[in-house]
């Protein structure tokens, strides 16, 4: 596929209602944020987890921020919550299929970085040494 028919598809892609366009920066939003795609991953692979499990799971992430990103993707529906009456309390998440969904669109990111790895490593070295030549930084 050549880069101009490429481009006619993506194009052809776009929607033209305001309501998809809103949706679509907001999950642009919500998938850049970094501890929602690895609670995402965590979630694909680990299929329900409990507060804690997740914690140690996503290694960096404060308890503040966990909660915050938790309540941020059921909000969205992207997982589920459920809250066991014990002592201690128990809560345990899991992904909803909106979020397995979401997961599963993600994956193409991964599949894209996988086949053009070389071809992005080498765009980088040509660009260093580019910057190198011209005497400035990268």
């Amino acid at each position: 596929m050549t880069d101009g028919s490429l481009r006619q598809e993506l194009l052809g892609l776009q929607a033209n209602n305001p309501a998809v366009d809103r949706l679509v920066e907001e999950i642009i939003g919500r998938v850049a944020d970094k501890w929602t795609m690895l609670l995402i991953e965590i979630l694909t692979e680990q299929e329900c987890c409990r507060f804690g499990e997740l914690a140690r799971a996503c290694t960096g992430i404060s308890q503040k921020m966990l909660t915050q990103t938790l309540r941020a993707m059921e909000r969205d529906g992207l997982v589920t919550r459920k809250v066991y009456a014990v002592v201690p309390p128990k809560v345990e998440y899991r992904l909803t299929d909106l979020g397995l969904g979401l997961s599963k669109a993600f994956c193409g990111v991964w599949l894209w970085a996988e086949g053009n790895l070389e071809m992005i490593e080498q765009a980088r070295r040509s660009y260093a040494e580019r910057q190198a030549a011209e005497g400035t930084s990268a």
